[in-house]
């Protein structure tokens, strides 16, 4: 008989914790449902874990390499990224609703319906992404004017917000599918496309940016046309192994619009896009605030925010994990299940956050340092580094809660978490700290680690209520 354990060091008695990994990385057919939950946490975390880090390698590979061109073609990567917080919001909401929706589908052993909702979950991405695409090739100068960045800037840099917005399909496609995967239990599947993703780009950037071999000199272009080359690798992969099958396989019967489908991921898409709208758009408000105290405090904001996402986005990792499980869970009738698969699931984060946290307090100044050699940029980055990095313990908790609520399908929990922790608290206080009471960049940094602070201690409260183990999706 099998049995279940809440020991995250016992995995499994049969296999050894190596053999585990292994086999996640490999793929799995694992019913995550049944067996041990120690076991099941690390067969999706592993994948994921790597999935998420080949997805943060995106961002950083741009500063690296668009460093070595100034200060302001980095403040323009930053600017760019806040202006794309819009459509990573939509691609996070849809990828929340289409996540649970397919999870909560293959844990009722429906995968036809699951099938189904992965086609409804593409087509969504794509009405969304065209007209997106559209403006950011139109009407690119003008978004960076309208973010505060100078005419002499904006002329010499605009062809990589015109890349980066007009290439948003890769974007969104490639959050969507590996959503769907991710759902399915396939996580490796989501890994390997973004495996190949950051192959193509690491090979492209230094190519194109600098005009390496035959490549043309492009600049900072290059930097926004590798990686949306790389990202458009992993989209062609990720529609192949959907049609060559996993636990989702998509035929051509499968090839139609659903209404009632669309309406059903919409409504817990709509909660998950203002979720992260809200979130990702604090954000822009936080450049917004930063720009006046000039190019080098936003440079140095930007390299240390990505450097942060390097390792959150593998945190993600691991609290998609317990997205999959709490949806799946649900799916299969275990609530009691799902539960214990978030709170191990957050124990395994905070240590994991907790000692890069301490990692970048200590090392700070020479992480930043990789990144730029202006003095000015690397102070005010390695100082944002440290305070940011103070509350990491507690960010573990929050993140993991929050995907949980997703997995369940309550995305409208956490949607009102963030708007009254952050656009109610977080982005009044960094400009009263910054602004108001003249801290600059610092008051800026210390109104992120509060904020943040405050949404895991609330999000643990709304999750011991337990009001999302009776969601529907």
């Amino acid at each position: 008989m099998t049995t279940e354990s809440n020991n995250p060091i016992v995995l499994d008695q049969q296999r050894s914790w190596w053999t585990t990994v292994r086999e996640a990385i490999a793929g799995s057919q694992q019913d995550y449902t049944e067996g041990p939950l120690g076991r099941a946490v690390l067969m999706l975390a592993v994948p994921m874990i790597l999935e998420m880090s080949m997805e943060s390698l995106f961002g950083i590979l741009d500063v690296f390499w668009v460093g070595r061109l100034g200060s302001d073609a980095v403040a323009i990567v930053g600017v760019t990224e806040a202006l794309l917080t819009v459509v990573f919001a939509v691609a996070l909401g849809l990828s929340l609703s289409t996540t649970a929706t397919v999870a909560r589908r293959v844990g009722e052993k429906d995968t036809e319906s699951a099938a189904i909702t992965a086609v409804q979950a593409i087509l969504l991405g794509v009405a969304v992404a065209v007209p997106t695409g559209v403006m950011g090739l139109v009407w690119p100068r003008e978004l960076l004017r309208f973010m505060g960045m100078g005419p002499a800037v904006v002329e010499k840099n605009w062809t990589y917000t015109a890349w980066m917005l007009g290439g948003n399909a890769t974007i969104l496609l490639l959050f969507l599918i590996n959503a769907i995967f991710r759902g399915a239990g396939d996580a490796s599947i989501a890994m390997r496309s973004l495996w190949l993703a950051n192959a193509v780009n690491i090979v492209l950037d230094p190519c194109l940016i600098f005009g390496l071999g035959p490549f043309p000199e492009m600049g900072i272009a290059g930097a926004a046309m590798g990686t949306t080359f790389g990202r458009a690798a992993g989209v062609l992969y990720q529609m192949r192994a959907l049609s060559r099958g996993g636990r989702v396989a998509i035929e051509r019967r499968h090839l139609r619009v659903d209404g009632a489908v669309i309406v059903r991921l919409l409504r817990v898409s709509l909660g998950g896009i203002v979720q992260f709208l809200i979130a990702t758009a604090s954000w822009l408000g936080l450049v917004r605030i930063l720009t006046p105290f000039g190019a080098a405090s936003l440079a140095g904001y930007t390299i240390a925010i990505r450097i942060i996402v390097v390792f959150i986005l593998p945190s993600w990792g691991l609290c998609n994990a317990a997205a999959t499980l709490v949806g799946q869970n649900l799916g299969a009738g275990k609530p009691e299940r799902a539960e214990r698969s978030v709170w191990l699931t957050g124990a395994y984060n905070m240590g994991f956050l907790a000692l890069v946290g301490l990692t970048f307090i200590v090392f700070a100044e020479p992480m930043v340092g990789f990144f730029t050699s202006d003095p000015a940029v690397r102070a005010t980055g390695a100082e944002g580094l440290r305070i940011i990095s103070y509350g990491y313990a507690a960010y573990a908790w929050g993140m993991v809660m929050v995907q949980a609520f997703n997995g369940a399908g309550d995305t409208v929990t956490p949607t009102w978490i963030n708007f009254f922790c952050y656009w109610l608290f977080q982005i009044p206080m960094a400009w009263t700290l910054a602004t108001g009471l003249g801290l600059g960049p610092t008051g800026v940094y210390w109104a992120i680690t509060i904020a943040e602070t405050v949404i895991a201690v609330v999000a643990v409260f709304f999750f011991r209520r337990g009001a999302w183990k009776t969601r529907t999706v």
